[in-house]
């Protein structure tokens, strides 16, 4: 794994999470956007196996239902693609690094 993708997935993923739990899955998974995936969707579980709610009467009351949306959101765009990591394959298999030119030819319009 290289620095890009390191970067890429703490941002996804948070300053705090463990760089070698990322480089274990990376290895294991081959892709930054995989790693990425594996990990929401183990923070996904974690928030589903506990109540989205807890109440006590006249004291506190926490609720996790927002941040299950978000985490459904962001695997979601990361699903789609979005946003792209460094280690992602090229959309358009033919597509080369932007060396290709266009053509564009101008004609001059008759006065009036």
């Amino acid at each position: 794994m290289d620095a890009a993708v390191k970067a890429w997935l703490l941002a996804q993923l948070g300053e705090d999470t463990s760089i070698t739990d990322l480089e274990i899955r990376y290895t294991r998974l081959g892709t930054g956007r995989a790693v990425a995936l594996e990990v929401l969707r183990g923070r996904l579980a974690a928030f589903l196996k506990n109540p989205a709610t807890v109440n006590v009467s006249s004291v506190i009351g926490v609720g996790y239902a927002e941040n299950i949306k978000a985490l459904e959101r962001q695997i979601a765009l990361l699903e789609a693609g979005t946003p792209s990591a460094p280690d992602d394959p090229p959309t358009d298999p033919d597509e080369n690094s932007g060396g290709d030119f266009q053509v564009l030819f101008l004609h001059g319009r008759t006065r009036r």
